[in-house]
């Protein structure tokens, strides 16, 4: 079946993740997707001062500083129709000013110095009647519409809600209302985030998420992990960023506690706070650090359980997390902290309201038949969550906007 995807465009990308970021992406996947059927222009983060200043051994610091030295192209063509841009310039710093007028003139500034870039590279490229995706890039894309004479159109992607993070939370409950107002659209992946990128632009939608399945089914069956080897089972994994404003540490902990014969398994990098929690002192919890990609399906086919448990607050309550998509694709029961965006899960995931509920949650998963309906289910489910349906009803969205204006 023919896709109907956005084509034929010259796309420019900005958001928060650079293309060279270790983990999944939502606006790499959007991006590369994207790159089948027009021209895409991926920017990369623009360095700032204070990150240059506290990240100068990372590698990814490292490649932008070659570029802003000219030691190193700043256009790199990644793929047919794909490249990414390293802006040669440097950011002021500005997240600390607490007066918003203060904060606005330097931002505007950075800005201009990033859109400078984008320009020269938009039109060395050759792009023209450019469609600018911008993925929760508030701040540094609070300008680009009216800063890029190529961009005649704008769709702004609410995914998280960013701006009650506590590093955004001083200038993002009014910058981002302000960019979306903007925007010539505004798609979610929550009903919650839909309603309320509704309060500022109606041209709002909920496109649901997309999910990357290539690698989950390989033509070899997965192989267990040198890193489990020697854990015992029953196993309940956890496959993500460890991060103290996403996930509730207490939940954690209970179940390690409660349970000592079950292995907790998280996978991914760790925040400075589960570095230094107890769960580092819990024998039956074992972190066995980030991961790449195409390694996530080997992990998650060797848990028995596994899980989401996210700390509620302004950001995760219409969080859609597209893990639960790449466990259920391999049939594994879900254990998850309810909220609001997790309604759309109903009858294929275990939704917890307490600690407590966890365990006993968990206890019915390990329970499953594992040759049950429900687990081919949960497959299917998640089979209907590809990039291409999401990124699909876009398009018919933006191409509905465009025929009525």
């Amino acid at each position: 079946m023919e896709s109907k995807m956005i084509k034929g465009r010259d796309i420019l990308v900005v958001g928060l993740q650079p293309w060279d970021i270790a983990i999944g992406s939502n606006c790499k996947n959007v991006a590369k997707e994207l790159s089948q059927f027009n021209r895409v222009l991926y920017v990369n983060r623009a360095l700032d001062r204070i990150t240059v200043i506290r990240s100068k051994d990372d590698p990814k610091i490292k490649t932008r500083l070659k570029s802003l030295r000219k030691e190193a192209d700043d256009i790199t063509n990644i793929a047919p129709n794909f490249w990414t841009l390293d802006p040669r310039t440097m950011l002021e710093s500005v997240n600390w000013i607490p007066l918003a007028g203060v904060f606005d003139f330097v931002n505007k500034i950075n800005n201009k110095r990033l859109a400078k870039e984008i320009n020269q590279a938009l039109k060395r490229l050759g792009f023209k009647n450019v469609l600018l995706f911008n993925d929760n890039e508030f701040y540094r894309g609070q300008y680009l519409i009216e800063l890029l004479p190529e961009v005649t159109d704008c769709i702004y992607y609410s995914r998280d809600n960013i701006a009650t993070h506590p590093f955004f939370v001083r200038h993002g409950k009014r910058l981002e209302p302000s960019l979306m107002a903007k925007a010539s659209m505004v798609v979610t992946n929550s009903d919650y985030l839909e309603d309320y990128g509704r309060k500022y632009n109606p041209e709002t939608y909920n496109i649901l998420q997309g999910c990357d399945f290539e690698r989950f089914f390989p033509e070899t069956p997965f192989t267990l992990p040198e890193e489990m080897k020697g854990i015992k089972g029953p196993i309940i994994g956890y496959m993500g960023a460890l991060i103290v404003s996403r996930l509730d540490i207490k939940i954690l902990e209970h179940i390690a506690t409660s349970r000592p014969e079950w292995s907790i398994v998280l996978v991914g990098p760790e925040d400075s706070t589960f570095r230094k929690s107890n769960l580092h002192k819990m024998p039956n919890v074992y972190f066995l650090g980030n991961t790449t990609e195409v390694r996530v399906p080997q992990f998650i086919q060797f848990f028995d359980v596994c899980l989401n448990p996210q700390l509620v607050n302004g950001m995760t309550i219409g969080n859609y997390p597209r893990k639960l998509d790449e466990y259920m694709v391999l049939e594994k029961p879900v254990v998850v902290t309810e909220t609001l965006a997790m309604k759309l899960f109903d009858g294929y995931i275990y939704q917890c309201k307490t600690k407590e509920d966890y365990v006993v949650s968990i206890e019915k998963a390990l329970a499953e038949d594992p040759d049950s309906e429900i687990r081919k289910a949960r497959k299917a489910f998640a089979l209907t969550h590809t990039w291409d349906t999401s990124l699909s009803k876009m398009s018919a969205h933006y191409q509905a906007l465009k025929k009525n204006k």
